[in-house]
């Protein structure tokens, strides 16, 4: 029987997160399970390269930002900024479960260059849950820095052709932007955190504890099988409002009633193999 560990290291019964009766008698949970191996063996260098290239613009171009919104700094902006702060993770928080929502429920591992190189890390969480924080730093988080490189170079290309006074005017604009970068960007790092178990910082449990990020116990929702709740994962602040509206299940039905496809199919073929 796969089992979690929870806060304190214990064990965690784990059955409710398998998705059959039948699957539990010949799948293992984790790194031994044949989907997740077969799923592994699928990151490719050229993948690798990619993240590498990702991660290198993408810290480039924050760097550069911030020295910018350092420079064009004004007293009077400081209420924009907190609200563009606030603004720009609750954006995250709820961009990091729509893509989480769709690459979980939608799509296969075996469509061209996209389904090996982005849907094949979410088939393979479910049933690895662990295998993110074997994940080192580019690989973690090369996909959500390619996401924030098209916006951070147009800020950075605005900064560098704007006049001082054109800048203060879209000023608080560019601070919920930076924010909105920054926390899609980590969000990946965020979610390795909330898997994470042993040796944290202790500033990133306090920040868990403090529902500042997503914490690990209230992530542990999302691993119960058939994996239908809880997606956001920047913070996780969206999660009980989404799901007390029925968002992510009343898109499915519709997505479901328009093109006759059942949500999760993919993710259920792979929790089944067993070699």
């Amino acid at each position: 029987m796969a089992s979690i560990l929870n806060e304190n290291g214990a064990g965690e019964d784990f059955q409710k997160s398998e998705p059959n009766g039948a699957v539990r008698s010949s799948a293992r949970w984790g790194p031994q399970h044949a989907g997740a191996q077969e799923l592994a063996k699928l990151y490719s260098p050229g993948k690798r390269c990619q993240e590498w290239i990702s991660v290198v613009l993408c810290f480039a171009l924050m760097a550069f930002n911030f020295f910018h919104l350092l420079a064009h700094f004004h007293l009077g902006h400081v209420w924009y900024i907190l609200l563009g702060i606030v603004g720009g993770i609750l954006t995250a928080d709820f961009a990091s479960g729509l893509v989480h929502w769709g690459a979980d429920t939608w799509g296969s591992v075996d469509l061209p260059i996209f389904g090996k190189a982005f849907i094949r890390p979410f088939r393979e969480h479910h049933i690895d849950p662990t295998a993110i924080t074997r994940h080192d730093f580019i690989e973690t988080n090369g996909d959500n820095c390619m996401l924030t490189i098209v916006p951070l170079a147009n800020m950075a290309f605005n900064f560098h052709t704007l006049t001082p006074v054109e800048i203060y005017h879209i000023y608080p604009w560019y601070c919920y932007l930076y924010a909105l970068a920054i926390f899609v960007t980590l969000t990946n790092q965020i979610h390795k955190w909330s898997h994470t178990y042993f040796g944290l910082p202790c500033w990133v449990t306090f920040l868990q504890d403090c529902h500042i990020i997503l914490p690990r116990k209230h992530h542990r929702v999302h691993h119960v099988s058939p994996h239908e709740t809880y997606f956001c994962i920047t913070t996780g602040w969206l999660n009980y409002p989404l799901e007390k509206f029925g968002f992510w299940r009343n898109l499915e039905d519709i997505i479901q009633g328009l093109t006759g496809e059942k949500p999760r199919s993919d993710d259920l073929k792979w929790a089944q193999k067993t070699q």
